[in-house]
Order: C-alpha cells, then sequence, then structure tokens
C-alpha cells in the first residue's frame, strides 16, 4: 500500500486474506506506531514487523508493546527480514492453532464427539438421558463396549442438579477385588498394609455429585451385597472402621455384559440389579445407526489434524463407502482410533481407504491388517493375522504381543471379549497386557 489510510480501509474487509504486514515507522500521513495502534482494532491477530532506523528503536519497542511483533533496523538486510519474517509466521501459526484447539476444547465440553448424530435412535437415547437427568434415581446403562456409555453418563451429569458436583468414574472390572472395596469405600489408617493414613472412598469423592460405576458386571458376589447395603441405607463404613457415614451420590452404573444371563448363571444379584435399575438407558451400536458414522467420521478428523497438526481434511468417496460399511464392532471407540490412524497414515489433504490398513515396515515380523479393499470384504469383516518370518524366528512372547494386540484391534478393544475369544480370562489378558512393552489401549 502506498499509504497507511489505504492499508486501514482494506484491513476492515475481513474477507481480504493477510499473511503478515510490514510497516515502516515513518508513514506520510501517520506514524507507524499510530497505525499499529488502528490496525490492531481490525486485525488482531495480524503479525505486523516494523522497519526503523536507529534513532527511532524505542518508539518500535513501544509499538511492540502495543501489539507488533518484531522490529527491524534501516537499512535493511534481507537474511535479517526473512528470518523475521519466518519467526513471525510461525508464531501466527502457533497462535491461530491455540485458538482452534481452544475452540475445540470448549465445543467439545458441550458436545460430546458420542452425541453426535442425527439418527432417530440416538435421539430417542438422548431426549430419555434428558429428561431423567434431572431426577435422583439410581441408573443403569446398558450397550455394547464403545458405544459411548461414560459419555452419556457424564451428559446424565452435566444435565443434572448435581453439575456443580463432581463426577466420579471407576472401572469396576480394572481394579482387583482386594482394592476395589477400599476404592469404593475408603478406609482407615492401619486397616491392611500400606494403610499408612486415613482415605476417603469414591462415594465420598462424589458427594453432592454422580458415581460412575462402568462394568458393574464384573463385579464379586461379595462387593455386590455391601453395594446393596449402601444403596438401601445410603450409608458407608470404611475399611476398617465401625463409623457409617452417610452419602449423597448419585449412581449411574453401566456394563456390556447381559444382565439377565448373569442374574440366572448366579453371578449377578438379581436384588441388586433392581437397586440399580431404576431408570434403563441402553445405548444403540454403532451398526444400528449407520447415519451416525460420517458425522462422527468428520468431528474425528477435525479432532486429529487439529491435535497433530496434520493437513487430511476430508475423505475419498471409497473412504467413505468403507466407513459406512464397515461393521465397526467396537463403535465408536473404534472408530476414533481407525480414523486417528488414517490422519497419521495420510500424506495428502484426503484420506483414501489405504490409508485405513496397517502396514508393517520392512523390518517389521508382524502384521496385522483390514483387508477391507472392496465393501464386499468390508462387509465379511475379512482380517488377516500374518507373521513374516526372517532368518530368525521371533521370540514367543513377541508373536503373543502382537496376536494380542490383533485380537484387541479385532474386537475394537473390548477385553472382555477378547479374552473369552482366545480362551484366557480377563485378569490374565490385562496381566500380559501390563508386561507388553507397548501397552495396548
Amino acid at each position: 500500500f502506498s499509504n497507511a489510510e489505504s492499508a486501514l480501509n482494506e484491513s476492515r474487509n475481513l474477507s481480504s486474506k493477510w499473511d503478515i504486514l510490514i510497516s515502516d515507522q515513518e508513514l506520510p500521513e501517520m506514524t507507524g506506531l499510530q497505525f499499529v495502534v488502528t490496525l490492531k482494532k481490525y486485525r488482531p491477530e495480524l503479525p505486523v514487523i516494523f522497519a526503523t532506523s536507529v534513532n527511532s528503536v524505542e518508539t518500535a519497542v513501544e509499538a511492540i508493546s502495543r501489539g507488533a511483533c518484531d522490529f527491524i533496523i534501516k537499512p535493511i538486510h534481507l537474511p535479517q527480514l526473512h528470518i523475521s519474517i519466518e519467526r513471525a509466521l510461525h508464531s501466527s501459526r502457533i497462535e491461530q492453532n491455540l485458538i482452534e484447539l481452544k475452540e475445540y476444547i470448549k465445543k467439545d465440553c458441550k458436545q460430546s464427539e458420542f452425541l453426535i448424530g442425527e439418527s432417530p435412535k440416538l435421539i430417542a437415547t438422548i431426549n430419555i438421558a434428558k429428561k431423567v437427568a434431572s431426577s435422583y434415581s439410581s441408573i443403569f446403562i446398558s450397550g455394547e463396549s464403545g458405544s459411548g456409555k461414560e459419555v452419556f453418563a457424564r451428559y446424565i451429569h452435566a444435565e443434572s442438579n448435581r453439575a456443580k458436583g463432581p463426577f466420579i468414574a471407576i472401572n469396576c472390572s480394572a481394579i482387583p477385588e482386594n482394592l476395589l472395596e477400599s476404592e469404593l469405600f475408603g478406609h482407615a489408617k492401619g486397616a491392611f498394609t500400606g494403610a499408612i493414613d486415613n482415605k476417603k472412598g469414591l462415594f465420598e469423592e462424589a458427594e453432592n455429585g454422580t458415581l460412575f460405576l462402568d462394568e458393574i458386571g464384573d463385579l464379586s458376589l461379595n462387593l455386590q451385597a455391601k453395594l446393596l447395603r449402601v444403596l438401601q441405607e445410603r450409608k458407608i463404613k470404611r475399611v476398617g472402621e465401625n463409623e457409617f457415614r452417610s452419602i449423597n451420590a448419585r449412581i449411574i452404573s453401566a456394563t456390556h455384559k447381559n444382565i439377565t444371563e448373569e442374574i440366572e448363571q448366579n453371578r449377578f444379584r438379581e436384588d441388586l440389579f433392581f437397586r440399580l435399575n431404576v431408570i434403563p438407558i441402553h445405548i444403540p451400536s454403532l451398526r444400528e445407526r449407520t447415519e451416525d458414522i460420517l458425522p462422527l467420521a468428520e468431528y474425528f478428523l477435525n479432532k486429529y489434524t487439529l491435535v497433530n497438526n496434520f493437513s487430511a481434511k476430508e475423505f475419498s468417496d471409497e473412504a467413505k463407502v468403507f466407513l459406512i460399511e464397515n461393521t465397526w464392532k467396537g463403535n465408536v471407540r473404534e472408530l476414533e482410533n481407525s480414523i486417528e490412524r488414517a490422519v497419521v497414515m495420510c500424506t495428502t489433504t484426503t484420506i483414501q481407504l489405504s490409508d485405513f490398513l496397517i502396514y508393517s515396515s520392512e523390518e517389521g515380523l508382524l502384521n496385522s491388517e483390514s483387508v477391507g479393499l472392496s465393501a464386499t470384504e468390508a462387509e465379511s469383516g475379512v482380517q488377516i493375522f500374518r507373521l513374516k518370518v526372517q532368518k530368525t524366528l521371533p521370540e514367543l512372547q513377541e508373536v503373543v504381543q502382537k496376536y494380542i494386540e490383533f485380537a484387541v484391534s479385532r474386537n475394537g478393544g473390548a477385553k472382555d471379549r477378547t479374552a473369552k475369544e482366545i480362551g484366557i480370562d480377563r485378569k490374565t489378558l490385562y496381566r500380559k497386557m501390563k508386561n507388553f512393552e507397548h501397552y495396548v489401549q
């Protein structure tokens, strides 16, 4: 621009995209300092570099305090200008990413990814959750692994009168029975080896809030009896204490198991189920709401391109067909993991079908990949577990590790189903996974 006024007039046109602006301190109609102060009203994010004489360095420093990002001394040294521009653009990109990330976090707090979609089944489930949120009744959430049971529990808490209170979640299958009682009810100092101080349990931590008991179907019968008593009397007793403490926490429980079958097999108490199942909510699987797959996929695409600062922006038509026709046994969790992997694998702005496949490196010994090269193959759920043997055989532990990684991935992260399918119990599966160098999430 030949003068400051024309630049200011153009700056008001926000459709005009500017990356950086370089200005002299000495301008025909106003000073460079006045120009920067006025410009920042319309373009607060725009990096401005000042070109100034040695005698005006103090003014340039003041301009930086008013919003300029850097200054250079005249006569202009082009390598120095080049460095200033690169630095300014880098800072601008970081600032823009920060703004986008803040907007994403703000949006994510209001709208969970598992609630994204417009299918009738999802909308009906959300409406039920919203309707019962204001009550104090216990809620029992059922649904397949990865379908979003905890997220619905968080949504109910956020919509309830207890939203300002804590939301405490615990996975009952992930903690050994001898520790789970202490986690839930707390313990007194000296109650057992390692109890060096008094400890609040999660029922107390969730006071005036919500306690979410995930995978409650894995509770032992002994703990089921104690939990039933707590729900009946609304009081708990810490391990090693005789004193009862009143609690005021709303209970939401969930499981992927068929509780009716568990009751018939005498693995779950029917009276406890009646206490927990005051308001039942069933989360539909992703296979039951295929209309929501692409909106969810777009959400995860935006999420992971932003988090990883990658360039992927869209899905190819073949990739969309794959997304819609895949069975997604692991539901939304599997979909999210697949898209995160595709974003990382993608080298262009468009995610192709091939980006959803897992490839081994030249030195890799093992590989598990989903075939999925056609709609028929994707629909049938065909998968390959391949062992590539070079000069020396891999160690058995490495083969077991890769096989378990493959099995867990194939089941969409569902540990209970994986353990049953490969013929070991759940605790053994967890132990083996923890022993691996790369823990499978």
